[in-house]
């Protein structure tokens, strides 16, 4: 019998798998406000994907609640603001304000998270037949944001500020640190969290991103494929721009917003790449009927899948209905013969 873990390398490499592989994210908010609901989705439906999560040996510095309303420090020390529960808050106040970054060095790297509890990682990965990813991301972008303000950071990249460049391989450095730890040890794929798309557009100049980014990304891969483990990628919004650089360096499967960018946009790319979800938040999870939903799943499937190249995944956010997100994996369920 097909472990999860076999059905999703079969995805990944075009094997033609029995089934979709599934992969439901749910923020607290669904866990708030839904419980009912999230555990009649896990028990329909288990996840083919799991991951150990935040196994450290030293805690990080962290201050107040991430999902709670109020303020939340986070283990570089950005200062989140959070008005709604269940949701992540945002970042009001930047932690370097020079205008030559000149107090630079404000910034703390979080050396906490590299003690890594390898041995309880591999216990995990050995106690389960899912396919495991490492457990914790990089975010190269949104951790600059995070630390200089997003209209102030797009500024200094407009500027080529020399103390932006010295920060972001910094923090560069340290991913890769990160990274290589998570990858000596029996996870199956490393993960990269950083929304780039706006509603139609990338949030910078896509010759930009393959100045600056690309090469960070380029070695995300290299670090994960070095040590036979997968590199799968998260972002939000329209990111049509980047989607052949991520097939051109080897991104294993992307977390796209599909409705955002357009499936006919993508339908090119399949069999290049495994979409990993996602089916729209803004508009069919949270106010379509369950037919728009089930229509729209197929119209993903037809799309996208060649043979594998789609998990079935999407997020039980903030507005979601319980029976949209619970039709998404009940028409993936018997999408394939």
């Amino acid at each position: 019998m097909t472990t999860p873990r076999q059905l999703v390398y079969q995805t990944l490499e075009f094997a033609s798998p029995a089934r979709v592989p599934r992969h439901l994210w749910t923020l607290p908010w669904a866990e708030m406000y839904h419980p009912g609901a999230v555990a009649r989705l896990c028990r329909d439906f288990p996840d083919d994907i799991a991951s150990p999560g935040n196994v450290l040996t030293a805690q990080p510095r962290r201050q107040g609640s991430q999902y709670e309303i109020g303020v939340y420090v986070d283990e570089w020390g950005s200062v989140f603001t959070n008005f709604q529960r269940g949701v992540i808050g945002e970042v009001k106040d930047a932690l370097i304000k020079g205008e030559g970054w000149e107090d630079k060095d404000n910034l703390r790297l979080p050396v906490e998270l590299l003690s890594v509890d390898r041995d309880a990682i591999n216990a995990f990965c050995r106690g389960t037949d899912r396919f495991v990813s490492g457990g914790m991301s990089v975010n190269p972008f949104e951790r600059m944001q995070w630390i200089r303000g997003s209209e102030q950071l797009y500024v200094d990249m407009a500027l080529r500020s020399p103390g932006m460049f010295e920060v972001l391989a910094r923090i560069h450095a340290f991913n890769c640190e990160l990274l290589t730890i998570l990858a000596t040890t029996e996870v199956d794929a490393l993960t990269v969290f950083d929304d780039w798309g706006a509603q139609r557009s990338l949030l910078i100049n896509p010759a930009m991103w393959v100045e600056m980014y690309k090469p960070l990304y380029k070695d995300y891969v290299a670090i994960a494929h070095s040590h036979g483990k997968r590199l799968f990628m998260h972002s939000d919004g329209y990111t049509l721009d980047i989607v052949p650089h991520l097939i051109e360096i080897g991104v294993d499967a992307a977390n796209l917003q599909l409705f955002c960018i357009g499936l006919d946009q993508l339908r090119p790319f399949r069999g290049k790449i495994t979409f990993w979800g996602e089916i729209d938040r803004q508009y069919l999870l949270a106010r379509a009927t369950v037919d728009e939903v089930e229509q729209a799943v197929v119209a993903v499937k037809d799309a996208l899948w060649q043979d594998g190249g789609c998990i079935a995944q999407c997020e039980f956010g903030a507005g979601a209905r319980p029976e949209n997100v619970y039709r998404v994996f009940e028409t993936w369920n018997r999408c394939l013969p």
